[in-house]
């Protein structure tokens, strides 16, 4: 089977035992799970994957959540594996929620951690995306303590922030890019009533990339889920609070198999977790950890031997009580067979393309006497030409901007200048656009553009501090 079909992974435990497959978040390795293995290759065959250009797997990029489902699926099949338990973490947990919705059979169980359904904004993602291009990852590697941990935890553990500083570092940015559209384009709010197995949602109360509001919604709309908020926790729980969240994963997919899969299960666990004192910042000491049963030359490094949180975890349900309440699911909408409007495809790659920030604001100024003009444009300019196959998106943003500049439409240039980046041209190759520009159209509208142009470029390029 071909390596662009299947991920790079590495499994731990017992043979015989069943399957658990832990996802990994934007940016790290299968090494974000380091001290959760010990404990759960105790009772599973524990499969952890690397995303396609993390932690020196090929370099295939991926630009959908289904896609790197398929991989994994396709992995899997390799492996003989066709029912398994799921933990994700960040997009992990996407993959997760993706394969729970188009392949139920096989998922037995799932946990989704510091996961949402709508991961921010599509505008944040494809932003990102053009910064990465631009910049290269390094801006991106820097702020990613300040992101995944609290400034407590970052303080006292220096060691971690800077792996995980690394980690992004050895990243290869086409494949982060890639990454970045997977997310912006995921979207699975109207379909959480549709997944049907029992599911984690764990949630550290300081998360400010998947916010515990986030972690709410999907506790609402997944018709049997339960919520683990982890206090003074950020983003990467499960190296923040790694004694925490292990002991959530082993109650929750211990539990999940016992009811629901007898033939699979787990040995019996307790089915309640004690209360613990809050969280009162990382210990001073260091925790023992274990390696893994066999060594991996991973060019990023293991946590072993990093010191790291708590084992607080505060108590995230108590004897007898739900860890939060189910919420009930809508009716689905009603199918509709036939051709398909060209206007909701049309609107689709317009936000895409644009942004929803632009295409918001355009459709909010649109009154009584425009509001059939941007349907118009929407129905038929992106619904007809720019949906069509024959060219990609790249050559489509190089054959606009160039009709701009001859046409003198300055605005119209300054938010497909946006366009362009988000669709994959880069600074350097715009400017050979515009210098085209020059000889075809004329140099007093070509220097009007470079000025439009430059503009944009720096807003969009420029990290935010």
């Amino acid at each position: 089977m071909s390596e662009t079909k299947t991920l790079q992974h590495r499994i731990d435990g017992p043979d015989d035992a069943p399957v658990l497959v832990l996802g990994p978040a934007l940016g790290t390795t299968w090494h974000m799970w380091d001290r959760q293995v010990p404990e759960l290759a105790r009772r599973w065959r524990v499969l952890r994957y690397d995303l396609p250009g993390h932690g020196g797997a090929p370099a295939h990029p991926a630009t959908s959540v289904t896609e790197l489902a398929d991989r994994l699926l396709a992995t899997l099949e390799e492996l003989g594996i066709e029912r398994f338990g799921y933990a994700g973490c960040g997009i992990g947990g996407a993959v997760g929620a993706d394969l729970a919705l188009r392949e139920p059979q096989q998922v037995a169980s799932l946990a989704l951690v510091s996961a949402s359904a709508r991961f921010g904004t599509a505008d944040e993602y494809r932003q990102r995306g053009v910064i990465v291009r631009t910049n290269g990852l390094e801006p991106i590697a820097r702020s990613v303590p300040e992101r995944w941990f609290t400034p407590g935890f970052t303080a006292a553990q220096q060691a971690i922030a800077e792996w995980s500083v690394q980690m992004v570092r050895t990243t290869d940015p086409g494949c982060y890019i890639a990454a970045c559209e997977a997310l912006a384009s995921l979207d699975i709010r109207t379909a959480l009533e549709r997944i049907g197995v029992p599911t984690l949602v764990l949630a550290g109360s300081e998360d400010q990339v998947t916010t515990p509001a986030d972690a709410r919604v999907l506790v609402a709309g997944i018709p049997d889920a339960r919520l683990a908020l982890v206090p003074g926790t950020s983003h990467l729980a499960p190296v923040e609070q790694p004694a925490a969240v292990t002991d959530l994963l082993v109650r929750h997919f211990g539990m999940a198999w016992q009811e629901g899969t007898a033939a699979i299960a787990a040995p019996p666990l307790k089915p309640v977790l004690a209360p613990v004192a809050p969280h009162s910042g990382p210990q001073t000491g260091t925790e023992a950890a274990h390696q893994p049963a066999h060594q991996t030359s991973h060019q990023t490094g293991t946590l072993t031997g990093l010191r790291t949180g708590t084992r607080t975890g505060a108590a995230v349900r108590s004897a007898g009580r739900p860890l939060a309440e189910i919420g009930s699911a809508e009716a689905p909408a009603e199918v509709v067979t036939g051709r398909q409007d060209p206007y909701e495809q049309g609107m689709k790659v317009r936000r895409e393309v644009l942004g929803d920030a632009h295409v918001d604001r355009a459709s909010a100024a649109a009154d009584d006497f425009a509001a059939e003009f941007q349907e118009f444009i929407t129905r038929y300019a992106w619904g007809e030409v720019w949906t069509r196959p024959g060219i990609d998106r790249r050559t489509r943003s190089v054959i606009t901007l160039t009709a701009l500049v001859s046409g003198g439409h300055l605005d119209e240039l300054a938010f497909h200048t946006r366009a362009a980046l988000r669709n994959g041209l880069t600074p350097a190759e715009i400017r050979e656009v515009l210098l085209h520009t020059a000889v075809y159209c004329g140099v007093p509208a070509a220097n009007s553009a470079f000025r439009v142009a430059q503009e944009v470029i720096r807003q969009e390029t420029t990290p935010q501090e």
